[in-house]
């Protein structure tokens, strides 16, 4: 049995966007070759808020105040919240600090504006003071339940949750259907996928398979980072210089992961320990798995994708029982 950690410090990172500030809105028309209606409800899905960074932030306060600091990264924007969430970090005994754009590209400011998430993340390990041991959050991926430091760092190493899966080009009876459907002239489109982002990173690093990540916070050591771009600094350039996402990119995360895997210092866990909301068409079911969540004692991280998406009876019940884990004594 793993001793408990205790004397790692662990900053925790979000990168995070207003996607109804119309000053963005029209900052991201200026660069985008297709310009967005985000008045659209495809758009309305994918860029809409009703401040899950609130939820984020606060979830990590509450339950695991172990973090030293708490870093959001924007793009020159800022939470209506954000001076009493800094006010409730501080209470115990934590750092909330904005992080702009700006600082963690210094030096490569002709990649700004950027809006990918994949270059984006790729210069968080840029952030000034930044712990050793770091931990990505997503602003729609929440802390739950109390945790510990063991829940992200074994003996300093970081924990990798996720399933090994083979490369596409590995899977035969796949590479058969794609051949079969190209014969019909029906080739596979082409574009980017989570997925194949994840693919590229393990490539990088060379491991015979990849991790195929569940959608919880990834744990990173900075060193890892720092010391392979040390040897490869134009794979770096080359990822940050598309302001949108590009099918040949890499994820950063998902490469110090694999990094980790091919240097055998890291910890597996092929249990979530999460529960993931997609859809909240049924009231009843939305009440059985937050039930569920509450009686596992396993489970510490919900995600609740596209949550403004949800009718408002379902919503109000999802946000009263998130307001009753997240209050303090």
């Amino acid at each position: 049995m793993n001793k408990l950690e205790t004397n790692i410090s662990i900053d925790a990172v979000i990168t995070w966007v207003n996607g109804n500030d119309k000053y963005w809105q029209e900052k991201i028309n200026t660069y985008s070759e297709t310009k967005i209606d985000f008045s659209s409800k495809k758009h309305q899905k994918r860029y809409n808020s009703i401040g899950e960074i609130d939820i984020a932030i606060k979830s990590i306060i509450k339950f695991a105040p172990f973090f030293k600091n708490i870093y959001l990264v924007t793009d020159n924007q800022k939470p209506e919240a954000f001076e009493s969430l800094k006010s409730l970090a501080k209470s115990r005994g934590i750092n909330l600090q904005i992080i702009d754009h700006k600082i963690i590209f210094s030096g490569h400011e002709e990649y700004l504006p950027c809006f990918n998430s994949c270059s984006i993340g790729s210069m968080l390990f840029n952030i000034p003071n930044l712990s050793e041991h770091f931990v990505i959050f997503n602003d729609d991926t929440f802390i739950m339940s109390n945790v510990a430091v063991n829940d992200f760092f074994i003996d300093g190493q970081p924990i990798i949750r996720g399933q090994w899966q083979k490369f596409n080009e590995q899977r035969k009876l796949r590479t058969f259907y794609l051949k079969f459907k190209s014969f019909l002239g029906k080739p596979d489109k082409k574009g980017y996928s989570f997925k194949k982002l994840q693919q590229n990173s393990a490539k990088i690093a060379n491991t015979e398979r990849y991790i195929r990540r569940f959608h919880t916070p990834v744990c990173l050591r900075k060193s890892t980072l720092e010391n392979f771009f040390k040897d490869n600094e134009n794979l770096l350039e080359e990822n940050i210089k598309h302001r949108f996402r590009n099918e040949n990119q890499f994820i950063i995360s998902s490469l110090s992961e694999h990094l980790e895997i091919k240097k055998k210092t890291f910890h597996y866990r092929n249990n979530a320990q999460l529960t993931y909301f997609r859809n909240y068409k049924n009231l009843f079911i939305t009440k059985l798995k937050l039930k569920g969540f509450e009686q596992n004692k396993n489970k510490i991280f919900i995600t609740f994708q596209s949550l403004d998406m949800a009718d408002d009876k379902s919503l109000n019940y999802i946000l009263n029982w998130i307001d009753k884990q997240l209050t303090f004594n």
